[in-house]
């Protein structure tokens, strides 16, 4: 298996606010995010969870999907992978605010939750 180091941003997707005059939070959650370890080749298993509050577009969810795939065989330590997520979701959507969490898996007695957040300036 091929180790890589950056996942697939170009997969992802958006559709136009039905509501962009209204604050409103979006809570996407996918307990089947798998990356990589990038010490041991080991996979890495987590439930990621994206909060956000749309502005003028939304991430279109099969999209969203097919990126969270792409991380399958990327090589990256849990606060690389969390931050990666926001950077990538941040540029898309540039959201009102948007808050990833990564809960990663119990592995070698450590479980891990990386929380990171993004909040538009006004």
């Amino acid at each position: 298996m091929e180790i890589l180091t950056e996942p697939q941003s170009n997969l992802l997707e958006t559709f136009p606010n039905p509501n962009p005059e209204r604050d409103y939070r979006i809570v996407h959650t996918t307990p089947e995010f798998t990356s990589v370890c990038p010490k041991t080749g080991q996979p890495d298993f987590a439930t990621i969870t994206v909060d956000y509050i749309p502005d003028e577009v939304c991430v279109e969810l099969k999209s969203l999907k097919l990126y969270f795939y792409s991380f399958r065989n990327v090589g990256a330590f849990y606060e690389k992978v969390t931050n990666r997520i926001l950077t990538d979701l941040v540029e898309l959507l540039n959201p009102r605010y948007l808050t990833v969490v990564g809960d990663f898996n119990v592995r070698g007695g450590f479980g891990s939750v990386i929380t990171v957040t993004y909040e538009k300036d006004e």
